[in-house]
């Protein structure tokens, strides 16, 4: 049986964002090509609408880029009404981000000497 450790997945990627209307787009990049597998079987759809429970998505999608060691959300009717609309700058996709990199995500041992930084921000 492999040992894992919990992590914030900020440890194993990073990310890119944008919005426009009521819709954010989160970009999730591995650091390391071998920790793109784990993030593909953790970080998935339901991961993600559960990690903004809170903010009720109408939906959300996810597109993989392999050889990019990538994937990219799509997640409808979090924004507010979108940036315009908003009056609550938290809503911007920039700031949705950070909590999607905060989603905990279990690694194996064999792949925690690939991880960046430490737990604290």
């Amino acid at each position: 049986m492999t040992t894992t450790t919990d992590f914030p997945l900020y440890r194993a990627a990073h990310g890119r964002t944008g919005d426009k209307g009521d819709r954010s787009n989160i970009s999730v990049i591995a650091w390391h090509p071998a920790l793109y597998p784990l993030l593909v079987e953790q970080v998935t759809p339901e991961a993600v609408a559960a990690q903004f429970l809170h903010r009720a998505p109408a939906g959300v999608r996810r597109f993989l880029l392999p050889r990019l060691h990538a994937m990219n959300f799509v997640l409808d009717s979090v924004l507010d009404g979108g940036v315009n609309d908003a009056l609550n700058l938290d809503t911007h996709g920039k700031a949705l981000s950070f909590l999607l990199l905060d989603l905990r995500i279990r690694v194996p041992q064999e792949l925690v000497s690939l991880l960046v930084g430490s737990d604290a921000y």
